[in-house]
């Protein structure tokens, strides 16, 4: 291919939840800080975000991702279940293997992208509907 290849992708289980890089990301950070804050810190995200993140990943699952420990002498923390490390390693997996996927089955078209067209603002025109008619 003449220009690079890059797969973002979401996985959805059924309609009760998704995973994707962003989730993922937090759980890592979660796993290498021990913490809540500091994961969304690195991330740049609000705690609350994040803290609404991670309660969605909690509950959408039989298993909770997460396990958090309140304050005492060292302060409270949050580190990831055996089910939470099986969903980011299995996550990661895939994400390993999707790239020559994506190349084999898309390399003839890759051969068509223009380079440095990535990232342009397309103009898009705005359709407006005529509302129905009112019935007197």
């Amino acid at each position: 291919m003449t220009t690079a290849l890059k797969v973002r992708f979401r996985v959805d289980f059924g309609s009760r939840c998704s995973i994707g890089i962003g989730k993922v990301e937090l759980l890592e950070g979660i796993a290498r800080t021990g913490s809540l804050s500091c994961a969304a810190r690195e991330m740049q995200m609000s705690y609350r975000r994040a803290w609404l993140l991670l309660e969605d990943m909690n509950i959408s699952f039989d298993s909770p991702v997460s396990r958090a420990s309140v304050g005492g002498r060292g302060g409270g923390g949050v580190v990831l279940t055996p089910f939470g490390t099986r969903l980011v390693a299995g996550y990661r997996h895939l994400e390993s293997r999707l790239p020559p996927l994506a190349g084999a089955c898309l390399e003839e078209v890759g051969h068509h992208a223009k380079a440095g067209s990535s990232k342009r603002t397309i103009r898009t025109a705005s359709i407006k509907r005529k509302s129905p008619a009112r019935t007197r």
